[in-house]
C-alpha cells in the first residue's frame, strides 16, 4: 500500500545519525556493511519468524561486530530511530484510500496478513490513516509463522468466516504473497509499488499471480 524502499532509506540514514549522536564514528559505508551483516546474521538464526525482520535485533548485533560490546540503549535508540524515520517517510500509493472506501462499500472485507512484529504493523497502519479501513491484522509473530506459510492466510480468513474461494491475496512478494496465496487456491494478485516485477514467463507456475496490477487502484475491478 506504499513504497518500501524511499522508507527504508530514510530509516537507515535515521538510524546512522542516531549512531553517530551516541559517539560511534561511521561513514555511510561501515553503517551499510553493518546492517547487512547484523540483518544477514539475524535471518540466518531466525528465519522463518517475525524476530528475522527485527531492526533492533540487527543493530544490537552491528553494535557487537563494531565496537564488540553491550549496549542496550544505543541499540533501542538507533532501532527506534530507524522505525521513526521510516514512519515519517510512508505516503499511500494514489488510489489506496478510494479503493479501501469502495471495497466497504461493497461490503468486502479487507485482511493485512504480513511477516513483521505486530508493533511495527500496528504502527504502520496508524501512521497512514488507514486503520479504521481494516478489519483484521494478522502477523506472522502472533500466530508464530511466517508467509508462505499457510497459517498466516487461514487465520485472517478465519476470523472474517471467509473461504479461501471467496477470497484474493493481494502482495508484491512473489513467494511469500502469490506462492502462499496460491498453495491455499485462493487467486492472487500481484502489485509491485516501486519496482518491476519479472514477466509471468521467467515465474515458476507455483508462484505466478492469477492478476497482475498497474495501479493499486484497479483492485476494486478484481475483488467484484
Amino acid at each position: 500500500m506504499y513504497p518500501y524502499a524511499p522508507c527504508n532509506e530514510a530509516g537507515k540514514r535515521a538510524a546512522l545519525a542516531a549512531f553517530r549522536e551516541r559517539g560511534y564514528e561511521m561513514d555511510r559505508q561501515a553503517f551499510d556493511d553493518l546492517y547487512a551483516a547484523g540483518r544477514r546474521e539475524a535471518k540466518r538464526e531466525t528465519g522463518g519468524t517475525a524476530a528475522s525482520h527485527s531492526r533492533h535485533i540487527y543493530f544490537k548485533r552491528a553494535l557487537r561486530a563494531h565496537a564488540d560490546e553491550h549496549d542496550s540503549e544505543t541499540a533501542l535508540a538507533v532501532g527506534d530511530a530507524y522505525w521513526d524515520g521510516y514512519a515519517d517517510a510512508m505516503r499511500l500509493c494514489d488510489g489506496v484510500e478510494r479503493t479501501l472506501d469502495a471495497l466497504a462499500d461493497a461490503g468486502v472485507a479487507v485482511a493485512v496478513v504480513t511477516n513483521l512484529t505486530t508493533r511495527v504493523q500496528l504502527r504502520k497502519l496508524a501512521r497512514l490513516g488507514i486503520d479504521d479501513r481494516i478489519d483484521r491484522l494478522v502477523t506472522s509473530e502472533e500466530v508464530g509463522r511466517e508467509k508462505p506459510s499457510a497459517l498466516p492466510f487461514t487465520t485472517a480468513l478465519a476470523s472474517l468466516d471467509c473461504r479461501p474461494s471467496d477470497a484474493l491475496v493481494v502482495g508484491d512478494n512473489l513467494g511469500a504473497d502469490i506462492g502462499g496465496g496460491n498453495a491455499l487456491g485462493i487467486d492472487t494478485a500481484l502489485f509491485v509499488a516501486d519496482g518491476d516485477a519479472p514477466p509471468d514467463a521467467e515465474i515458476d507456475e507455483p508462484r505466478r499471480p492469477d492478476v497482475r496490477l498497474d495501479a493499486f487502484d484497479e483492485l476494486h475491478e478484481v475483488a467484484r
